[in-house]
């Protein structure tokens, strides 16, 4: 799991500029929102690279390479989740929350489920035991 905690570019008295991500091309850009209490994902993909780029609320992020340790992650605004090929992903929302999904691979429009290969909750269970 590759967490990216941005910080400002540069800022003045009118606001900021964050760079999410440079010199990279990507395929799809997708904005999901989740209710408070909803997981996404439980999936990995065999092809793309998913950036989850937070721009309100609060995450929880699961992931796992193959059958290592399940790493988790707190994600708040602004912060950058970098998932990679073959690498499972959850995300659940501890409360309403609104991603930015940005990929690189075969995981936007009409192949968005061309590269998502389904995997049973990603230990679901440690998830409820830690938020109770």
């Amino acid at each position: 799991m590759i967490v990216h905690h941005l910080k400002p570019a540069f800022q003045d008295n009118r606001g900021q500029i964050t760079d999410i991500i440079q010199h990279t091309p990507f395929d799809s850009v997708t904005v999901i929102t989740c209710v408070k209490g909803a997981i996404r994902a439980n999936h990995y993909h065999k092809e793309s690279i998913q950036y989850s780029y937070v721009l309100s609320g609060h995450i929880l992020a699961l992931t796992q390479l193959s059958d290592g340790p399940v790493e988790q992650a707190h994600l708040v605004s602004g912060d950058l989740l970098e998932s990679h090929q073959f690498e499972r992903h959850a995300l659940h929302a501890l409360e309403d929350s609104v991603l930015l999904i940005i990929t690189r691979g075969p995981r936007g429009g009409k192949n968005y489920e061309d590269d998502t290969f389904r995997v049973s909750p990603l230990q679901r269970d440690i998830v409820s035991k830690q938020e109770k």
